[in-house]
């Protein structure tokens, strides 16, 4: 049956208005859809909508913890700031955080040298007094920092930073390492995951929730700040999913001693825990006196122990490694293998467990010193994986990112784990040759040789090092390399010793010879690792004894863990030395320690193991 005119006409016409209808319902969800984050590739990518900085939220407010620090009956509150994109207010749209925690925020005591301990005494006797400084506090609400909120929040994320206790406004006592620490970010996730322990004051009670927060939380940050994703993640609070430690301190016993020897963080000659308490106490002035008297003057000092460099129970509770039962976040963990600051250990000690625990888990690796951020490319997958939710397969990726000696940072090489599992220990043995260099080994022969070294700390360790010959020190060489040499791992040593006194510090360094000091030289060219011990402490790292002078003591302790390649025409050289002027206390000089040397033995994780070394040095 054909249709009329009049029929024809208006089915035109409503295809016509269901085609208009159509269109504008089109053009009226572009106009009206909801900004949100976008993803390329495994990355959640820069969103237009998110990009302009002055249409960011930023507020600030307190969250209450479970714990009473400063003295005053309440529970104290940690002072938290938020930054998020616009559309989290106006759009209802819930987005993952990343936040970061510090004691820095609000500024610090500075780098005085007055404020340290003096290093120059004798083994076993006290430090004589140094100055307790003032914080003045800086900084102005409601920004607390601007550290990731231009890079994660263009990106699909709020971002969020909160002062330790006791620093800034947040309430409470530095405790630097102690429970509060771990608790007060615990405290501030929780918020973000829905608990309503959050206020518009730090006395009020007018509450403010994070109805923003998919309650999905990322942490990151360096060094101490990179302490505290850690220490929050040891209290395996829910909504803590993922972190990002970057040269981390992990134990601060490490930090401040090394089997059994009082020893400085590089480049802080003598910095010690209640240095650094004093340092970020940056918090209410009229909380100080109490705080100090029940942490610094009391706990502190009747823990800290600087006459011996025992471990104990004070320093067993700063150390994160015995808090990990509940750890659970997946875990990203960077550092640089010349950090003589916050020292390469830290983050290995931390990985290897997480990896034992089934915690996904990966460790990028760079060869310069503190600091050091793994590339955004990797941080971004790791978010987006663990926060966003998106399978981009980063948990399949390679366990292990290695900067190679001549690559820029942000261009590692991946290898299935670390150590490089091709690794093997090989154990080296020492010829005598003092006041010149010896000679190490793959053989072991049996001399009945001993040699001798006389302390002195007026010379540093790479002047020992440089030195062709010195009774400071003893060198111990490998032949000339034929074929480059991979280390990867924890190089350990076995040394039997003997010291005229009762007490005496023990340096150990393994360098690349010869030394280069040229324009060019790279961090890599001379130190290859290094350890340091207290032969007072040769049969438990918790108990020190006085030496017995002249009788003989085995003592067995590792090295730093590296990563490195050492090429082919270097040497590799064992230098034992006694006070390491950069690191240790330095007692007048003087004193003799006298090595055995068939019983001391150096042990190095080699990829290829004895064969790939036996080819380089025979």
């Amino acid at each position: 049956m054909k249709k009329s005119n009049v029929q024809i006409l208006n089915s035109a016409r409503t295809g016509w208005i269901l085609f208009l209808l159509l269109l504008f319902t089109g053009v009226q969800q572009q106009l009206f859809a909801q900004a949100k984050p976008i993803f390329e590739n495994g990355e959640a990518q820069i969103v237009p909508e998110f990009k302009d900085s002055t249409k960011w939220i930023s507020h600030d407010l307190w969250v209450e913890t479970e714990f009473d620090t400063d003295g005053d009956g309440k529970k104290d509150r940690m002072h938290v700031a938020v930054t998020r994109p616009q559309q989290t207010e106006t759009e209802g749209l819930k987005l993952p955080v990343i936040y970061a925690s510090s004691p820095y925020y609000a500024g610090t005591a500075g780098n005085n040298r007055e404020f340290f301990w003096d290093v120059r005494h004798e083994l076993g006797e006290p430090g004589p007094p140094h100055v307790n400084p003032e914080v003045k506090r800086t900084g102005e609400r409601p920004i607390i920092s601007n550290t990731e909120i231009y890079i994660w929040v263009p990106r699909g994320y709020v971002v969020v930073h909160s002062s330790s206790p006791g620093t800034g406004l947040s309430q409470g006592a530095p405790t630097v390492g102690g429970q509060n620490e771990s608790l007060a970010p615990k405290a501030v996730i929780e918020w973000l995951t829905g608990k309503e322990n959050g206020y518009t004051s730090p006395d009020g009670n007018e509450k403010v929730t994070a109805f923003w927060s998919t309650g999905k939380v990322g942490m990151t940050g360096t060094s101490y700040n990179g302490t505290l994703p850690i220490a929050a993640a040891t209290t395996g609070v829910k909504g803590l999913e993922a972190i990002i430690p970057i040269a981390p301190n992990t134990s601060y016993y490490h930090y401040y001693r090394s089997n059994g020897l009082v020893r400085s963080p590089g480049g802080y000659l003598g910095e010690d825990i209640d240095v650094l308490y004093d340092f970020i106490h940056s918090g209410d002035e009229s909380k100080r006196a109490y705080n100090n008297r029940t942490v610094r003057d009391t706990e502190m000092a009747q823990g800290m122990d600087r006459i011996t460099g025992d471990y104990n129970d004070f320093w067993a509770g700063r150390d994160y490694l015995n808090q990990m039962g509940n750890f659970k976040a997946a875990l990203l963990m960077a550092h640089g293998f010349n950090d003589w600051n916050v020292m390469p250990e830290h983050s290995y000690r931390i990985y290897e467990e997480a990896r034992r625990k089934g915690v996904p888990s990966m460790i990028y690796y760079h060869q310069n010193g503190h600091g050091g951020p793994p590339p955004l490319s990797m941080m971004n997958r790791w978010f987006t994986r663990y926060l966003h939710g998106i399978e981009n397969g980063v948990e399949n990726d390679p366990k292990a990112w290695i900067v190679r000696e001549k690559d820029p940072q942000n261009k590692p090489t991946p290898y299935a784990d670390y150590p490089n599992p091709s690794a093997s220990e090989v154990t080296m043995y020492l010829t005598g040759g003092a006041p010149d260099a010896g000679t190490l080994n793959l053989q072991k022969t049996t001399t009945a040789k001993r040699e001798t070294l006389v302390d002195n700390y007026s010379f540093s360790g790479s002047a020992l090092a440089q030195a062709e010959i010195t009774e400071h020190r003893l060198m111990y060489l490998s032949p000339v390399l034929k074929e480059d040499v991979h280390i990867s791992g924890t190089a350990s040593i076995k040394i039997k010793l003997a010291s005229d006194k009762p007490a005496t510090n023990l340096s150990v360094w393994l360098v690349s010879l010869p030394w280069n000091e040229g324009r060019n030289a790279r961090i890599t060219d001379n130190i290859i690792t290094r350890g340091w011990a207290d032969p007072q402490n040769h049969s438990s790292i918790r108990k020190s004894e006085p030496l017995i002078p002249g009788k003989f003591y085995e003592l067995n302790f590792e090295l730093q863990p590296d990563d490195q390649i050492i090429p082919a025409g270097q040497q590799i050289g064992l230098m034992i030395f006694s006070s390491d002027r950069e690191f240790t206390l330095w007692p007048r000089p003087g004193t003799q320690l006298t090595i055995d040397l068939d019983g001391t033995s150096l042990t190095l994780p080699i990829v290829g193991g004895k064969e790939a070394l036996n080819r380089s040095i025979q």
